[in-house]
């Protein structure tokens, strides 16, 4: 079992930057995958960024390519998710999520979630 917690959150204008962090409990991080999702009002939860468990390995959604970058740091059982130009259409609940290890970054398989953290995104 692991618990999640988001923080870094908040309002920035248009081609601003925030950085999210996800801070776990317990002394087996490095035994999960990691990954960043995203809810809009009305809309689904998206994917937006995925890690495995070494941070060797990256996956992004394709709207957030080249702005945002996934890294972890296993000494510290955190997972950051760094957001550059940034658009209003980012605007959503962050939430970061954990998965069995595997190779690989995925999408999908996630079965430990956070609370979210609110990114608002003003034009």
């Amino acid at each position: 079992q692991v618990q999640l917690v988001e923080s870094g959150g908040g309002l920035v204008q248009a081609g601003g930057s925030l950085r999210l962090s996800c801070a776990a409990s317990g002394r087996t991080f490095s035994s999960y995958g990691m990954g960043w999702f995203r809810q809009a009002p009305g809309k689904e939860r998206e994917f937006v960024a995925g890690i495995n468990w070494s941070g060797g390995s990256t996956y992004y959604v394709d709207s957030v390519k080249g702005r945002f970058t996934i890294s972890r740091d296993n000494a510290k059982n955190t997972v950051y998710l760094q957001m550059n130009s940034l658009k209003p259409e980012d605007t959503a609940v962050y939430y970061c999520a954990a998965r069995p290890a595997t190779l690989f970054p995925s999408k999908d398989g996630y079965v430990h979630w956070g609370q979210g953290t609110q990114v608002t995104v003003s034009s």
